[in-house]
Order: structure tokens, then sequence, then C-alpha cells
């Protein structure tokens, strides 16, 4: 493998069976990440975690805070600060309720797997120091689907700050996995007071890196990632700053990327629209190319 592009070995059977009208693709389930940064002396650098080796999705690949909607969120009021949830609801291309729980599952799960918080007692603040075992045992809850966010943050008296994410961009899983989810990913800046610690069950590593390292470590190989995550450091690496990044989100295109798997003459060429670098040719007896 030239590079770190994480490329299961399923993927050239399953594309045939799609071919082929022998599979139908799985509806896909909706889900947020986030681009956590933090700005130092070399410019930002953004939180990255390794999936464990066990798990059954890109195992071994280094990815950002991140999973899928629980949805209760769509269900229950959600004490709320910044952008309306009609203004979120057109800048994601979904209706309120799922906007809602969108923006909850991105602020859940970087609590969840980060140990950060984007949520203040009032809509000019943000809460501190998230570490403490009461925090803790919250956080468990919350991962064990035993309390909703919702219910979180109103036994915190606490409001999601919404104004603290910014949507960045959005893929959908190709129609040939076997999991598939709808992705919305966002960027956001470390609060002042909080730090980052490994607590997700998923992950077996964690890292602070520039994007631009992280993208040459993917391009020699080293770093295991899929075509949403270096696509984005690609794209991250374009700013100075966590605030330069921030400000450059809203005007960003959110039409979906989805992979594509066509058969030209002896070969499957599986591409994602506007990344050529992801394009692989499958022999229909071989490996890709």
């Amino acid at each position: 493998m030239a590079n770190g592009q994480w490329y299961p070995p399923q993927w050239p059977d399953r594309i045939r069976a799609l071919a082929a009208g022998s599979l139908t693709p799985v509806t896909p389930r909706r889900a947020a990440t986030v681009m956590l940064l933090k700005d130092t002396g070399a410019g930002p650098v953004v939180h990255m975690l390794r999936r464990r080796a066990s798990m059954a999705f890109a195992a071994g690949a280094y990815a950002y805070p991140g999973g899928g909607v629980d949805p209760r969120d769509d269900e229950r009021h959600v004490g709320w600060a910044g952008p309306t949830r009609a203004w979120w609801a057109h800048r994601l291309g979904v209706d309120e309720a799922a906007a809602q729980a969108i923006v909850c599952a991105a602020v859940r799960e970087t609590y969840e797997e980060a140990g950060v918080l984007l949520a203040g007692p009032d809509p000019g603040s943000v809460v501190g120091d998230t570490t403490g075992p009461d925090w803790e045992a919250d956080r468990a809850a919350l991962v064990a689907r035993d309390l909703s966010f919702a219910e979180f943050l109103d036994r915190r008296g606490l409001l999601l700050r919404s104004d603290l994410l910014s949507a960045w961009t959005r893929w959908i899983t190709p129609e040939f996995e076997a999991r598939r989810y709808d992705t919305w990913f966002f960027v956001a800046d470390l609060p002042e007071g909080q730090r980052t610690r490994n607590t997700s069950t998923e992950a077996d590593r964690t890292v602070w890196i520039r994007p631009a390292e992280a993208a040459a470590s993917y391009d020699k190989g080293e770093l295991l990632m899929m075509p949403p995550t270096i696509a984005t450091l690609r794209q991250l690496t374009a700013y100075g700053s966590a605030a330069d990044a921030l400000a450059a989100a809203p005007g960003r295109d959110l039409t979906p990327v989805l992979a594509q798997a066509r058969l030209e003459g002896d070969e499957i060429v599986l591409s994602w629209p506007g990344h050529d670098e992801f394009t692989k040719h499958i022999p229909t007896g071989g490996a890709p190319a």
C-alpha cells in the first residue's frame, strides 16, 4: 500500500454484488464527528484517536471523535444556545428535529470520546474542568445510553453551545459497505479550561497532531485513515489558526460526498466525486490498483 488509505478486502466482492443487483444497500445511519482544534506556536493541531484493532469498522484507522445519532435527541427539547434549530436545519439540509439530533450527537460524542463538553450554564460561558468523578459517572451513563443528552444537560443546568461548532463537510458511506453512515463533519475550538483525554472504549491511542504532519504520515503509509479523514486533514492545512478554520466553515459546501463504483471493461472503478486521490481500479479477478 503506497499510502494509508483504509481499504477493506471484502470491498471488491461487495462492489461486484452491488453492480450485479444481488446486494441491497443498507440505509445509512445519521452520525456526526468533530475536528477539535487548538492553537500552538506551530499552528493549529487537531485531536485524533486510533480505533482499536478489535473494531468491526475501520479497525486501526485514525479518526476524529464521533458516532451515531441518539434517536431520543430528535424528540426531547434540549437546552440550547447559539444559532437556532431552524438555522441549523437550513445549514445541514434536514428538518429541525434532525438538526437538533445531529448537533447533539456532535457535542455528546466529543464529550464521550474526548472528555470535552461544548456546553455552559448560559449562552456566554462554557464549563471548565470535566474530569471529576461526578462528571465521569454522567459520561459513562451517556456512553451506556442510560442517560439521554437532554437529560444530562437538564441535570447539570447546561445549555448546548451550538455556536461553538461549525459544519464543515458531509460524507455518506458507500452503498456497498455493510455498515453505512451519513456523517456531518464539524469543526470546533478546544474551550479554555478543558483538556482532552482518551475516554473512548473504541480507541487505543489519542494524539494532538498538526494536519500537515498527519497527512504526511498518511502519504508514507504510517497512519491508516478513511477517505473522509485524510480529505478533511488536507483541507485544514490551509488555515493558520483554529479561528481561521472556524471562520471559513460557514462558506463550505455540504453537498454529500458518496463513493461511486462503475464497471469499465474488465475492471471496476471506485471513485469519490471531487477527490481523485482515492480512485481505485479493481480488476474483475484481482486486487485494486
